[in-house]
C-alpha cells in the first residue's frame, strides 16, 4: 500500500468539520417536551372553548321580542344631581305581524341595511371581532353589519362595550339564524328597531313621522323610514336643514338600492327620489312643554356627540346630570317676560338668552323663545347677526398687537378703503362724526364704526388676527373656514359652527351670525381673565347600575394674557358706566358689556343685542323677528341694543345672581406695547400760541382775515367732540363731557378727540389712495353695526 502523504492536496484550503458542538445534555428533550405539552394544552383549550360555546349555545334562549324586549327610561337631572329635569322615553312600541307590514317597507329596509339579507348566513365573524376589539380599546362604537346581528344587538340593549357582549351576540346570532326563518327575523327586527322620536318599531314610527298606520305607508314614506333608522339623530328632518339635506342623500341611496334589487322599477325609484314626502305636524309630547323640550334637546345632542346612540339615550336607563340650574333657567324666562315690550308675542318676536359660568363653561340657564310644543327652534342656539357686540374682540386683538386704550383712531364718517369701499357711523340725529382722533375706550363706549374699522385696518393682517382671537375666545369656526375640521374640534361651541364668519375688512362690525350661547361664552372668557372654558351642558353620565360612564373633565385654554383681558374688561365697564349700555347699571354691581345692532342684506335692522358679564356670570341677550332676518325698525318701539336687550339682560342677571357675593373686576393694566403703525398716539393738545398786543394803527380785524382753526382740547379724556355732541338711542348727549373715568387712570390721560377737522392727521392711519366714495348701503347694508 502506498504511503499517504501528510501534505494537503492543491485543491484548496483544508475544510473545517461541519459538525455542530454537542448540545448540553437534556436541552433537546426539554424543547420537545415543551412543544408537545404546548400542543396538548392548545388542543385542550380549543376543545374546552368549543365545549363552552356549545354549552352557551344550548343555554342561550332566544328572547321573545314581545315579552323580553323592554327599554329602561333615562333620567335627566339639574346640576344638583337630585332634582329631575325630565326623562327620555318610556317605550313607544306596537308589535304587528309581517303580513301587516307593506312590502315596500320590507324592501326598503333590506336595501338600506343589508342587501344580501335573504341569502347570507346572518353573521359577519370578521366584523364581530373587528368591532369587539375596536370597542374594547375605547375607540368609536362599531355596529353590526347584518340585519340579524342588529336584531340581536337590540335584544341585548346595554351600554356594555366588551368582547364578552360580542361573543354573546355572536352565539345568539347563530342560534337565531339556525332556528328562525328570514321572515321571522325581519319581523322581529322591524318591531324593535328604533326610528327616533321615541318610536320603537315600524308601527310607532309610521305614526310618529307621518301620522298613518304602517300598512298605509307609501313608497316615499317607507324609503324615508328605512333611511332614518340608520341614524335617527342625523336623518330626522325635524332637527334642522342640515339633517334634511343628509336625509335626501341617503334617501336616494335607499331608492337606488331598491331598484338594484328589483324591488321597484328604475322609473318608480327615480320618480320617488325627486322629492321627499310631506311631513305633517305631529303633536309633541306634553312633558316637553315650555323650555323643557329645548333643554332635553340640547342634552340629547351633546350625548350624541359624546358617542351615545339614541337607543341608549331613550332606552338605556342612563342617569344624566346637566349644567342647568333651576335658578338660572327661571331667571332667563322671568327676565324676558318682565322686560320685553308689551303686545309682542313669542310667535313673531324671538328673544334668545344664554348664561354661562366663566370658570367652567357650564351653560347655567337659557331662554329659547317659544314653547317647545309650538316651535322646536331654540333662538339661544339659532343666533343672529351680532353687530357691535363683536367689537370687544377687535379691541382685545389691538391690545395684543401693541396698541393701548389711550391710542386714537378715526372717529369721523365715512371711512374709505383704497378700493372705494365706504363705512360710516350710524345713529339718530347728527352724531355721525366724533373727531379724527378718538381713543379706544371712547370708541367702544359710543360704538364708533369708523374707529373700529380703522383699528382693524391698522393691525397687520388685522382681520385674520381678529378671527383667530374670536375662535380662541369661544366662537366656533364657519364651515367655509379652510381650517374648519381642525378648529371645530379645538374650539367647540353650541352649536359647533358659526355663519358668515370670515377674515375680511368688515369682520369687526359683526356681520357674522353667532349663537347667544357662544357669545355668552366668548364674553365669559374675558370675565375669566382671558381663560376660555368650553361651553357644555352635560356634567356626568351614570348607567342603570350606578356606574359612572363619563364625566366632564374641567380645563381651560388661554385666549389672551390677563392684562389684555383686564384692559378689555375695563373698556367694557365704561360702556355700562358712560356709554350705550347704561341701562345695565340697574344690576347694582360691577358689570361690563357691549350693545349691538345689525342690518340684513336688504338694509333692514334685523337684530339687537346686549352681551355682558360680572366676574361670576356672562349672559347674552338677542332680539330678532320672524325668520331671524326681518325688520325691527318701525316695528319695535325701539330697535337699539341699548333699550330692550340691555333691560332684559339686567332683569335676567338680577334674578340669576341673587344670593351671590358682589365681586370687583381686576383693575386695568394699561398695557402699552409698540404700536405697529404710526398715527395712533394719544391725543396731544396743541401748544397755545403767544398772545399779541393789538397794533395801535389797527383797531378792527380785516374782513379778509379768517378765524383761527386751532383745536381746543376737551376738558375730559372721554368727552366727545364739542362741535358735534353724539345722539344715541337714549337721546342726544349734552355738550358737557361725560365722567372722566372712561379712560384708564393716569396722570396724563389724553382727550379722545380734537375739536376740528383740521387735526385729522394725528389719528388716522397711513394715507390712503383717493377713490370715489360709494354708499355702503348699496353694497352691503349690514356693514352698519349700530348701537
Amino acid at each position: 500500500m502506498p504511503k499517504l502523504s501528510g501534505k494537503r492536496k492543491t485543491g484548496g484550503a483544508a475544510r473545517k468539520s461541519a459538525r455542530k458542538p454537542a448540545e448540553p445534555a437534556g436541552r433537546g428533550a426539554l424543547v420537545k417536551r415543551i412543544l408537545k405539552w404546548g400542543l396538548v394544552v392548545g388542543l385542550v383549550g380549543a376543545l374546552l372553548g368549543a365545549l363552552a360555546l356549545v354549552v352557551v349555545y344550548k343555554k342561550t334562549d332566544i328572547p321573545d321580542p314581545n315579552k323580553d324586549f323592554q327599554t329602561q327610561t333615562s333620567f335627566i337631572y339639574y346640576a344638583d344631581g337630585e332634582n329631575e329635569l325630565g326623562r327620555f322615553a318610556t317605550q313607544n312600541r306596537v308589535s304587528i305581524s309581517l303580513k301587516e307590514m307593506p312590502q315596500n317597507i320590507q324592501d326598503a329596509v333590506v336595501a338600506a341595511e343589508n342587501r344580501t339579507f335573504w341569502t347570507d348566513k346572518g353573521i359577519d365573524p370578521k366584523g364581530i371581532l373587528r368591532a369587539a376589539f375596536s370597542n374594547a380599546r375605547g375607540n368609536s362604537t362599531q355596529g353590526a353589519s347584518t340585519i340579524t346581528q342588529q336584531y340581536v344587538k337590540i335584544l341585548y340593549l346595554t351600554q356594555e362595550r366588551s368582547l364578552k357582549r360580542k361573543v354573546k351576540e355572536a352565539v345568539l346570532s347563530l342560534k337565531i339564524q339556525n332556528q328562525l326563518s328570514k321572515s321571522q327575523i325581519l319581523e322581529g327586527y322591524l318591531n324593535t328597531i328604533y326610528f327616533g322620536r321615541g318610536a320603537y318599531g315600524i308601527e310607532a314610527a309610521a305614526h310618529a313621522f307621518f301620522d298613518v298606520k304602517a300598512k298605509d305607508l307609501s313608497l316615499r314614506q317607507a324609503a324615508v323610514l328605512a333611511t332614518v333608522l340608520n341614524n335617527p339623530a342625523n336623518f330626522d328632518p325635524a332637527n334642522g336643514k342640515e339633517n334634511k339635506q343628509a336625509l335626501k342623500t341617503r334617501y336616494r341611496y335607499v331608492l337606488d338600492g331598491m331598484a338594484e334589487l328589483g324591488s321597484v322599477s328604475e322609473q318608480k325609484a327615480e320618480k320617488a327620489a325627486k322629492r321627499l314626502p310631506k311631513f305633517p305636524e305631529i303633536e309633541a309630547q306634553s312633558q316637553l312643554g315650555g323650555q323643557r323640550g329645548h333643554m332635553l334637546t340640547l342634552v340629547r345632542k351633546e350625548l350624541n356627540a359624546l358617542g351615545y346612540s339614541d337607543e341608549e339615550i331613550d332606552g338605556g336607563g342612563l342617569q344624566v346630570t346637566t349644567t342647568f340650574t333651576q335658578q338660572a333657567m327661571k331667571a332667563a324666562e322671568e327676565g324676558v317676560k318682565e322686560a320685553k315690550p308689551e303686545g309682542f308675542g313669542d310667535k313673531e318676536l324671538h328673544i334668545g338668552v344664554a348664561s354661562v359660568e366663566p370658570e367652567t363653561g357650564a351653560l347655567r340657564g337659557f331662554y329659547a323663545g317659544q314653547d317647545y310644543l309650538d316651535s322646536q327652534i331654540n333662538w339661544a342656539v339659532a343666533g343672529g347677526m351680532v353687530g357691535s357686540t363683536f367689537k370687544p374682540i377687535t379691541l382685545a386683538t389691538a391690545l395684543e398687537n401693541g396698541y393701548s386704550l389711550k391710542d386714537t383712531f378715526e372717529g369721523n364718517s365715512p371711512f374709505e378703503f383704497p378700493d372705494g369701499l365706504t363705512v360710516q357711523n350710524e345713529g339718530p340725529g347728527t352724531g355721525n362724526d366724533y373727531g379724527s382722533s378718538v381713543n379706544a375706550v371712547y370708541a367702544l363706549e359710543q360704538s364708533i364704526n369708523t374707529a373700529f374699522v380703522d383699528m382693524s385696518d391698522s393691525i397687520p393682517d388685522g382681520p385674520k388676527k381678529i378671527l383667530a382671537m374670536a375662535k380662541r375666545m369661544g366662537i366656533p369656526p364657519a364651515k367655509e373656514d379652510p381650517n374648519y375640521e381642525k378648529d371645530a374640534k379645538k374650539y367647540p361651541g353650541i352649536p359647533g359652527t358659526s355663519r358668515d364668519l370670515e377674515a375680511d375688512s368688515l369682520l369687526t362690525l359683526g356681520k357674522a351670525r353667532i349663537s347667544a350661547v357662544n357669545m355668552a361664552n366668548t364674553y365669559a372668557t374675558l370675565a375669566n381673565e382671558g381663560e376660555r372654558a368650553d361651553v357644555h351642558v352635560v356634567e356626568k353620565v351614570v348607567d342603570r347600575n350606578g356606574e359612572e360612564l363619563w364625566s366632564y373633565k374641567q380645563s381651560t385654554d388661554e385666549a389672551m394674557e390677563k392684562d389684555i383681558a383686564a384692559d378689555t374688561s375695563y373698556a367694557m365697564q365704561q360702556v355700562v358706566k358712560n356709554g350705550t349700555g347704561r341701562a345695565a347699571q340697574g344690576l347694582d354691581r360691577p358689570a361690563a358689556g357691549k350693545t349691538g345692532t345689525a342690518t340684513n342684506d336688504k338694509g333692514e335692522v334685523s337684530s339687537a343685542w346686549f352681551v355682558g358679564y360680572t366676574p361670576q356670570l356672562a349672559t347674552a341677550v338677542m332680539y330678532v323677528r320672524g325668520d331671524g332676518d326681518d325688520q325691527l325698525r318701525d316695528w319695535l318701539p325701539s330697535y337699539f341694543g341699548s333699550r330692550y336687550p340691555t333691560e332684559t339682560w339686567t332683569a335676567v342677571m338680577k334674578r340669576a345672581m341673587e344670593g351671590m357675593e358682589v365681586e370687583e373686576f381686576p383693575p386695568p393694566a394699561n398695557v402699552d406695547g409698540d404700536a405697529p403703525e404710526e398715527g395712533h398716539a394719544p391725543y396731544t393738545p396743541p401748544t397755545k400760541p403767544p398772545s399779541r398786543k393789538p397794533s395801535p394803527t389797527k383797531t378792527t380785524e380785516s374782513p379778509t382775515t379768517k378765524p383761527s382753526k386751532t383745536p381746543t382740547a376737551p376738558p375730559s379724556s372721554s368727552a366727545p367732540p364739542t362741535s358735534s355732541p353724539p345722539c344715541g338711542p337714549l337721546g342726544c348727549e349734552s355738550s358737557s363731557p361725560p365722567p372722566s373715568s372712561s379712560s384708564p387712570p393716569s396722570s396724563s390721560s389724553p382727550p379722545p378727540s380734537s375739536n376740528s377737522p383740521s387735526s385729522g392727521g394725528s389719528g388716522s392711519a397711513a394715507p390712503r389712495p383717493q377713490a370715489s366714495p360709494r354708499a355702503v348701503a348699496a353694497r352691503e347694508p349690514f356693514w352698519y353695526a349700530w348701537w
